[in-house]
């Protein structure tokens, strides 16, 4: 007998589309995309990514991605599906001395969600510069310096409808850019001259 299972039948349909659309994410090949248990108590649905992105210097980018869903809406959301975004980035030593690092940062989201054509609203977070420096025996480099970003936004809805797929490419623009990686058909430049 086929049929939808009681416990599938409550979930709103607008948090099962939702999930759909990103479940349905192909993220270009340097990133890998995984689903992960999502946090439990921040709304009555929930779902999470996780990705990874390796750059072409060798920097890594890890994040998750957070669908909250509360279906009485919540007033600081201004709506009723809210997405978070946590990403990190190593840093080229170089980098993490420019003093615009923060705005840069929070630029590679507003840009991807803008470009990739996501229709948000009450957007906040913050970009945080870290630091490291190992001594003794601690394996792993002298140093290191990282840059995280920790966002928030309220997916629009329209007539009981929104489109989650732009979000998640925004997600997976959002986490290439911060290793360097150039846009889907844009070429690195080799500085390297035959010689």
């Amino acid at each position: 007998m086929t049929g939808t299972s009681s416990a599938e039948a409550e979930v709103p349909e607008l948090f099962r589309t939702a999930v759909t659309a990103l479940r349905s994410l192909r993220p270009r090949p340097e990133m890998e995309l995984g689903e992960v248990r999502p946090p439990q108590r921040l709304a009555p649905w929930a779902f999470a990514l996780t990705g990874e992105v390796n750059g072409a210097a060798g920097e890594l980018s890890t994040g998750r991605l957070i669908l909250l869903h509360d279906p009485e809406g919540a007033e600081a959301w201004d709506g009723v599906l809210r997405l978070v975004a946590y990403v990190r980035v190593e840093l080229d030593p170089e980098l993490a001395g420019d003093p615009l690092l923060p705005e840069v940062g929070w630029s590679w989201l507003t840009e991807a969600l803008d470009n990739c054509g996501a229709d948000w609203t009450a957007l906040g977070g913050t970009v945080t510069q870290t630091s490291s420096a190992r001594f003794g025996d601690i394996a792993g480099p002298a140093r290191t310096d990282d840059l995280e970003l920790r966002a928030s936004w309220t997916a629009v809805v329209t007539d009981g409808h929104a489109e989650l797929s732009p979000h998640g490419a925004a997600f997976c623009e959002l986490m290439t850019s911060a290793v360097g990686l150039p846009p889907v058909g844009v070429s690195m430049l080799d500085h390297h001259r035959p010689g």
